[in-house]
């Protein structure tokens, strides 16, 4: 079974990283709103952490709860690998 918290917790960290690169969507546009500013270190710091999920949770997670934390890997690396220093570091 699905555990709705640990997805949680992988959504939010993938959205403080999508926030933190200056990426707004509905679920991080209140972020803004609220004053979160662009910062590629806690979009790093969101990434060791998702990374660090993935090693301590090998072997204990479903199909769902593995696809979707190697998903926000995944996505998380690539927009940092895309996204210029200059523009994170607002």
């Amino acid at each position: 079974m699905t555990n709705t918290d640990f997805l949680g917790l992988i959504h939010s960290l993938t959205a403080a990283a999508e926030t933190s690169l200056g990426q707004y969507n509905a679920l991080t546009a209140r972020m803004h709103r609220d004053g979160v500013t662009r910062n590629r270190a806690t979009a790093e710091r969101s990434l060791r952490l998702l990374e660090m999920l993935v090693q301590k949770t090998r072997g204990n997670l479903n199909a769902d709860e593995a696809s979707t934390l190697t998903d926000a890997v995944q996505s998380v690396s690539k927009l940092l690998a895309e996204t210029p220093l200059e523009k994170a570091e607002a």
